[in-house]
C-alpha cells in the first residue's frame, strides 16, 4: 500500500505543478510529499523529477513512470471497486466539492450522518464558490448550483432551487425600492465575482420573458457569505437561493426585491465522472445525498425547493 500512495502523490505532483499544491490536495505537508517522492525513487533507483522551489519537471524515467502510474492507480481503484460491489460496502476516500455556503450549512453537517452509515468510507470535502476543474483537483463527486450547460460529466439532477432579490430595509429606505426591473441599473447590487462566474448580469423573470440586466455595484466578492453579510449591513442589493436567506426574510432584516420579478431558479446537481464502474462509495454519497437534501433544504425555510 506504501508504492501506491507514493505513486499516487507522484502523480499529484505532476498533475499540480509543485510539491507544495499537491499537499494541499492531498492534506499532506510539503515535507511529507518530498519524503514520499524521494522513497519512491530510492525504491526505483531512478531520479523521477527534477525538483526546484517554483517547479518540477519529468525526467526521462519520469515521464514514462508516470504514464504506467495511471494505469495502476486506475487499475487499483476498478479492483478495490469490484470487491466493494461484490460485498456491498462502501469503502475508500471520497473527495467532494461544494459551494462554500451549501457546504457549511446542508453538506458538513450530512457527512457524518452518511459515514455513521458508511464507517469505511472516509470524506474529504473541498468548498469553494470557484468552478473547480473535477479531474485537475482529483475529485469525485461535485455539488453544483448552476445554471447548468453542456458537461463531459455524468449529471444528476436533484432539484430546482428558486432564487430572489433582496436587501436590507434601511438600504431601500435610503435608496428607493426598484419598481421595475430596469431601476435595478440604478442601485448597488452585490455581486458574486471570481474566473469563470456568470454573475456580470442578472436574468429576471419579467413580464414578457425573461430580461437579462448588466447590473453593478460598488462590491463584490469571490465568497456567497460576504455579499449576504454585506446586504444585511445595508450595502445593496443581493440574489440569493431562498434557502440562504430565509430566516432574514422571515425575521424581517432582509426585505424581497421585485417579487414579481423573480430570478431564474439554479439547478441543484451532482457531478461526477464517466466510470465504466462506479465505485460503491460514490454511488452511496450520490444516493445519501439525493434522498436527505431536499428535507435538509426545506427545513430551513419554506418555498426553498420547487
Amino acid at each position: 500500500m506504501a508504492l501506491l500512495e507514493n505513486m499516487r502523490v507522484f502523480v499529484r505532483v505532476v498533475e499540480l505543478g509543485s510539491l507544495s499544491a499537491a499537499g494541499r490536495s492531498l492534506r499532506l505537508s510539503p515535507a511529507v510529499v518530498s519524503h514520499r517522492l524521494q522513497s519512491l525513487e530510492e525504491h526505483l533507483n531512478a531520479r523521477l523529477l527534477n525538483r526546484t522551489t517554483r517547479q518540477v519537471q519529468f525526467t526521462e524515467a519520469g515521464k514514462v513512470f508516470y504514464e504506467q502510474c495511471l494505469e495502476v492507480l486506475d487499475a487499483a481503484e476498478r479492483a478495490e471497486s469490484s470487491v466493494a460491489a461484490i460485498g456491498g460496502a462502501p469503502v475508500g476516500s471520497l473527495r467532494v466539492t461544494a459551494p462554500l455556503g451549501f457546504g457549511r450549512r446542508i453538506l458538513a453537517p450530512m457527512v457524518p450522518r452518511f459515514r455513521a452509515a458508511n464507517p469505511l468510507v472516509d470524506v474529504r470535502l473541498r468548498l469553494s464558490d470557484h468552478i473547480l476543474d473535477l479531474l485537475r483537483e482529483a475529485t469525485d463527486v461535485a455539488i453544483r448550483m448552476a445554471v447548468l450547460k453542456d458537461s463531459s460529466f455524468v449529471v444528476r439532477k436533484v432539484a430546482d432551487l428558486p432564487r430572489v432579490l433582496c436587501a436590507a430595509p434601511a438600504y431601500l429606505e435610503r435608496r428607493g425600492t426598484p419598481e421595475r426591473p430596469e431601476d435595478l441599473l440604478d442601485h448597488h447590487c452585490l455581486l458574486l465575482r471570481f474566473p469563470g462566474s456568470q454573475q456580470f448580469q442578472w436574468t429576471l423573470q419579467g413580464p414578457n420573458g425573461p430580461m437579462n440586466l448588466p447590473v453593478t455595484g460598488q462590491f463584490d466578492a469571490d465568497d456567497g457569505d460576504v455579499l449576504t453579510a454585506w446586504a444585511l449591513a445595508g450595502e445593496g442589493i443581493v440574489l440569493k437561493p431562498v434557502w440562504e436567506v430565509a430566516e432574514h426574510l422571515q425575521s424581517g432584516r432582509l426585505s424581497l426585491v421585485l417579487p414579481d420579478c423573480p430570478p431564474e431558479p439554479v439547478t441543484l446537481a451532482v457531478l461526477y465522472p464517466h466510470r465504466s464502474l462506479l465505485p460503491a462509495k460514490i454511488r452511496a454519497f450520490i444516493d445519501f445525498f439525493v434522498d436527505n437534501v431536499r428535507a435538509d433544504l426545506t427545513r430551513l425555510g419554506p418555498g426553498a425547493v420547487l
